[in-house]
């Protein structure tokens, strides 16, 4: 259910209706009816005339004085997120109908926080995933890599959803709990050895690499053990982030919804040094 009476659905499952004439008005007043001529506007939205839902169960319904002028509410009607859930909308057959406003219909199928955090979860968007490296052009073998990232660019982002006079809110929280890495060779040692960096409480990885620290170990990086090149080409280093994504909402509920793995790849070119002992 939802309340936006404008929304429209192109199926219907119920009887068979005659094609309209132009003169005739038409609409969808649920998911799985529609009416064509004045029976829709005017006779039960207008003139107080019972009506007939034919969709699910069958019931007689009350009409409405005028659309219901100086009441202070919203007519609702049953709308579909995307087309694939027009396959199963049988629970939701009811003709558009008046709900006061401040309140939200008792209806199984009415909106929830948790549905509302659903919403939420599909308009959450992260920063890119783009990591520092030092060397960051051509590191050589043996010698490690370090990798970071900046504590301004990962922080929590959260995407807040509200059903405007109704209460219901929820709001989604994606935050940075881990970056993996992957050296793109088994020819390669990563720091730690899991490959998996931690994030701080600043939302920092790592730490970024400083003058003479060249023989140090990284507490995040890579060191490649044999250069690239040859048919393969360079190596293929990939970083990956992970997104605890969680909700809460209107009268304490919350709950947790599927992380997030976002990727960047990039190339490695390796070197190897060559000396000469006399």
């Amino acid at each position: 259910m939802a309340a936006a009476p404008s929304a429209r659905s192109r199926t219907t499952n119920c009887r068979p209706r005659p094609r309209p004439q132009e003169s005739e008005a038409a609409g969808d007043v649920s998911i799985r009816q529609a009416w064509y001529g004045e029976g829709l506007w005017t006779d039960h939205f207008r003139d107080e005339k019972d009506a007939r839902n034919y969709c699910g169960t069958s019931a007689t319904v009350p009409g409405y004085e005028k659309y219901n002028p100086g009441q202070d509410g919203y007519f609702w009607r049953a709308v579909a997120p995307d087309r694939s859930a027009l396959d199963d909308t049988s629970l939701c057959s009811r003709l558009m109908f008046w709900q006061d406003a401040g309140e939200v219909p008792d209806e199984p199928e009415a909106p929830t926080p948790e549905v509302l955090a659903a919403y939420a979860y599909d308009k959450v968007k992260v920063p890119e995933t783009e990591i520092e490296l030092k060397p960051a052009a051509r590191p050589t073998v043996n010698l490690p890599t370090w990798v970071w990232l900046d504590a301004a660019t990962f922080k929590d982002v959260t995407v807040r959803a509200e059903l405007p006079n109704t209460g219901l809110w929820a709001e989604t929280t994606a935050r940075p709990v881990a970056l993996h890495l992957d050296a793109g060779t088994k020819d390669a040692e990563t720091y730690p050895s899991s490959g998996d960096c931690e994030i701080g409480a600043d939302g920092s990885i790592g730490t970024p690499y400083t003058r003479g620290s060249a023989d140090r170990t990284p507490p995040c990086g890579i060191r490649y053990l044999r250069a690239s090149g040859g048919d393969s080409g360079p190596y293929r280093l990939t970083a990956s982030i992970t997104w605890e994504i969680s909700w809460q909402g209107t009268g304490g509920a919350q709950g947790d919804l599927p992380d997030g793995t976002f990727e960047t790849t990039q190339d490695m070119t390796v070197q190897e040094i060559q000396s000469i002992n006399r």
